[in-house]
């Protein structure tokens, strides 16, 4: 994309971008001009015009704040190249210059929290130290879920949910290490997706 922008107009598209990321609705052309110090709001015009013959953003003219990205999947700019689908037959990758995936749309939602993962309790589960859980909160999990769970002195711990008739049953992902039997524990989250720091 910026080999098809001036230096500006990929400024002004980060600004639009970055702001409707963080608050939900891209900038007015008055906004614009003060960030950019274009005086004229045909100049802010000109960038926007341009924006949208390349098919970066959409306007609509009724509408005060009418910007919007065209692209769905570059709305959190944190998008990746789409390489296609690999299995276990080899297949060539493919990467198309708008194919992206956003994994904040898979991920990210109000009610979930992350945690860093310590220790190798859970290395049998591929979770391994240095690892980030994300975890959905809920109160309740079904027997053999994966959740964070908390005891009456505050602490936490990862493991395998299993509910037995006068206590649970926390199960660690690891042979190495006895399970731990608790009758004063709750469900904060059930785990839901994991992320590898990059080595």
């Amino acid at each position: 994309m910026s080999s098809q922008l001036t230096d500006r107009q990929q400024n002004v598209y980060n600004m639009i971008r970055d702001l409707i990321v963080k608050r939900g609705y891209g900038p007015t052309v008055r906004e614009i001009g003060e960030h950019f110090e274009i005086k004229s709001p045909n100049g802010v015009m000109c960038h926007l015009r341009a924006l949208e013959r390349k098919g970066l953003i959409t306007r609509s003219p009724n509408k005060s704040r009418a910007i919007e990205l065209t692209n769905a999947a570059d709305r959190s700019g944190n998008s990746l190249p789409l390489g296609g689908i690999v299995s276990g037959i080899p297949a060539p990758l493919v990467f198309e210059q708008n194919d992206r995936i956003d994994f904040s749309e898979m991920i990210f939602e109000d009610n979930r929290f992350a945690l860093q993962v310590s220790g190798d309790s859970m290395i049998d589960a591929s979770i391994r130290d240095g690892d980030y859980v994300i975890v959905e909160r809920c109160e309740h999990a079904l027997p053999g879920q994966m959740v964070v769970t908390e005891n009456h002195l505050g602490e936490s711990m990862l493991c395998y949910w299993h509910p037995e008739p006068s206590r649970v049953r926390l199960q660690p992902a690891n042979k190495a290490i006895e399970p731990t039997y608790a009758t004063d524990v709750k469900v904060i989250g059930i785990a839901v997706s994991l992320v590898r720091p990059a080595l």
